[in-house]
């Protein structure tokens, strides 16, 4: 059997994580080195330093985030956003998964390889630590295949130990996104009959995240993330992907001087041990791949020691390998784009336009319209305000259409606390005369300090003419 038809029996017709039998097959990933590494080792920094010390970070006494899905409170770059506000998140996420859309089309998973937390704290921080106490993806796996003794034992335990440790610290940073960081320390320093709930949490998410890291791993992306399926509809030959060159590369073997027949590809094998899912990418684009650039780097260092150029594996797309083209802006790419800009702009509008105050004015239900005896009609309102702010506002509430008065039951003024709400109640009266029908439509202008804040509709029910 030739060397070309043993690489066509060898494809696989099943993800690289489980056996023929569906058991799990433990990837023993070699350690990566080179350019690509190390520039995502250096974005890791970066990441680890914003998703650690943002929970610090507040913006006039408040956090710079803050997800406090219990109390249905938001914070984002030092905005509160309430419930009301959900239709802002329901149009962020269509405009983001538009994004991924678009994104996924001309770069394919380059947000996985370069900036997903799950991938940044696997591979750059655990399987690091990996490396450093049980030694390298060998000794890995002759430990594992070793009988339980002291220095199995000792490796094996200091490694859980240390897992751990780190899953710890990220569930209280992940906590810390949730409840605030005052409210983590108080967790931590107060007495635990306090806050039972809390360190319940905190117990959770540490287990969850040990875990993936110290067991799930890799399946995490092939089995649980929807992303690497999506690229069967989302990828088209011009998509900018982790690819080999195959035009290049075969056919594979090892060339001698009297034998210029083979490609640049001698069959090394390295591009798949340092695969954190274990696949090899000379098969071509599969779910598993997470555009790391391991296998990149691998490869460029076989092309330095034979001496050929590097690029076997790298960044291209499907037409830049087979035909030479260089990578166009097609009319999927420009359909998407246009879509991508419009929900953006639709967006930052709405963003733009969003009150501080959210305002409901509705007549008191089964209640008639009163009229007096000196000819004005008066009806009865209920008002509900929501500070959307953390400071207290007082509220002027005016007619902007300067029909008659109003008159607040129960109050003199209005005044809404910070993160707040209020419920009141006044009487709206107007002249018989300047009413044309039964139901008249009201404008009412909402000012705090003197300036407009919102605007409400409302109506005005009188007597039939």
């Amino acid at each position: 059997m030739s060397k070309k038809d043993e690489n066509v029996d060898s494809f696989r017709d099943r993800v690289t994580s489980i056996d023929e039998s569906g058991k799990r097959n433990w990837v023993y990933a070699f350690k990566p080195s080179g350019r690509y590494y190390n520039a995502r080792t250096w974005l890791s920094f970066a990441f680890l330093i914003f998703f650690f010390a943002m929970p610090f970070v507040k913006v006039n006494g408040h956090p710079f985030f803050l997800f406090n899905i219990l109390e249905r409170k938001f914070i984002l770059f030092g905005k509160i956003f309430w419930p009301q506000d959900f239709f802002l998140f329901g149009f962020a996420m269509i405009t983001g998964f538009v994004f991924i859309i678009l994104f996924t089309v001309v770069f394919g998973r380059l947000f996985c390889g370069w900036v997903c937390p799950q991938t940044i704290f696997m591979e750059l921080v655990f399987r690091k630590i990996e490396y450093w106490i049980e030694g390298t993806a060998s000794q890995q796996k002759l430990l594992d295949k070793a009988s339980w003794n002291f220095e199995k034992l000792r490796k094996k335990l200091s490694k859980w130990v240390v897992f751990f440790a780190i899953s710890f610290l990220i569930s209280n940073a992940f906590l810390a996104y949730i409840i605030g960081i005052d409210e983590l320390f108080a967790i931590m320093t107060e007495p635990p009959s306090q806050h039972a709930g809390g360190l319940s949490a905190m117990l959770v998410f540490s287990g969850v995240f040990f875990f993936v890291f110290a067991w799930f791993r890799e399946q995490a992306c092939t089995v649980v993330c929807p992303y690497g399926r999506l690229q069967g509809v989302l990828l088209d030959k011009n998509s900018i992907v982790v690819a080999y060159d195959y035009v290049r590369g075969e056919p594979r073997g090892k060339a001698k001087a009297a034998e210029p027949v083979f490609g640049d590809c001698i069959d090394c094998d390295l591009c798949v041990k340092v695969c954190p899912t274990g696949i090899d990418i000379r098969n071509g684009t599969q779910l598993e791949c997470t555009n790391c650039t391991a296998c990149i780097d691998a490869c460029d260092s076989i092309m330095d020691k034979i001496s050929k150029p590097r690029g076997l594996i790298r960044y291209a797309s499907e037409s830049q390998i087979a035909e030479k083209k260089p990578f166009s802006w097609n009319m999927r790419i420009k359909a998407y784009s246009a879509v991508l800009i419009g929900l953006l702009v639709v967006l930052t509008s709405l963003l733009m336009s969003r009150t501080n105050v959210d305002v409901t004015i509705i007549r008191v239900p089964g209640q008639l319209f009163q009229e007096k005896e000196d000819g004005q009609i008066s009806n009865l309102y209920n008002i509900k305000l929501l500070n959307k702010t953390f400071e207290k506002l007082s509220i002027e509430l005016v007619n902007a259409d300067g029909l008659g008065t109003i008159e607040w039951i129960g109050r003199d003024s209005i005044e809404v606390p910070g993160e707040g709400q209020i419920q009141a109640t006044f009487f709206l009266t107007i002249p018989a005369e300047k009413l044309s029908s039964r139901k008249t439509k009201l404008r009412m202008n909402i000012y705090s300090d003197g300036k407009l804040i919102d605007r409400v509709k409302t109506n005005f029910l009188g007597p039939v003419k």
